[in-house]
């Protein structure tokens, strides 16, 4: 089995879309960073890859009991075994991984670029090993809160984190489905529109809405975005957060 050794990991939980797993120029100053001592590797199919960089299903029982027990974490001086982790590469790109303990992925983090490299050589004379799993023909599903990666394309984090929090906000709107509030908040995205606004069927102005909203990121739709989550301690607390992150200064 191969090992890597010294792996710096930014690790980000319960995100099932590989876009939300930022890599390294994204890093942030105060993201928790940690020090994996030891960690296996492993050259694995594109599908099997696919699966685990953007889903949250069960991982392959195989490949759970081929890696158990052989990462190791470093906090100060103390060396302590990891259940279920890896890096697990397609031969084009890569994630880590630590299950927790469960039998899904549910951590998962990029790599610095100097291992990135280090990946690829050491790859360069083995072929994908083969693991059985069930998710085959388990077709992903987007939604709302699980956005299509063609609608985060070319976003920065934060503009993604801003996107994410609007899509929450939306789907409260949705959820709540008060015809009076859809109608406001389609009139504040286009106030020149308010005369026909007014006349529309309930469904079809829902639907003017979010398609007017979904697609890219502008400095409107930021706006509307803040507007929208007044009020609401939690949503107002993550846009705080966005509004001055810090970028990473490390040397890779």
């Amino acid at each position: 089995m191969l090992y890597l050794h010294d792996v710096w990991v930014n690790w980000f939980e319960g995100e099932e879309n590989g876009y939300s797993v930022c890599y390294f120029h994204e890093w942030r100053k105060n993201d928790g960073i940690e020090l994996l001592d030891q960690v296996p590797l492993l050259y694995i199919t594109e599908d099997l890859y696919d699966y685990i960089e953007n889903d949250m299903h069960d991982l392959p029982e195989a490949m759970m009991d081929q890696i158990y027990r052989r990462a190791y974490i470093r906090k100060g001086q103390e060396r302590t075994s990891v259940d279920f982790a890896a890096v697990v590469t397609d031969g084009n790109d890569m994630i880590a991984f630590d299950s927790i303990g469960y039998q899904i992925p549910v951590r998962k983090s990029r790599l610095i670029p100097r291992q990135e490299q280090l990946v690829f050589d050491m790859i360069k004379t083995t072929k994908p090993e083969s693991f059985h799993f069930d998710g085959r023909e388990i077709e992903k599903e987007y939604h709302m809160l699980s956005m299509e990666p063609e609608l985060v394309h070319g976003l920065t984090r934060r503009e993604r984190q801003l996107k994410q929090l609007m899509m929450i906000a939306l789907d409260q709107l949705r959820t709540v489905n008060n015809p009076e509030e859809i109608r406001y908040w389609l009139t504040e995205w286009d106030p020149k529109q308010y005369p026909y606004i007014r006349y529309m069927d309930k469904e079809i102005v829902w639907d003017t809405l979010y398609e007017a909203v979904r697609h890219g990121w502008s400095h409107s739709q930021e706006e509307l975005c803040a507007k929208m989550i007044k009020g609401q301690p939690f949503l107002e607390k993550m846009w705080e957060a966005e509004q001055a992150p810090k970028q990473n200064t490390h040397q890779n």
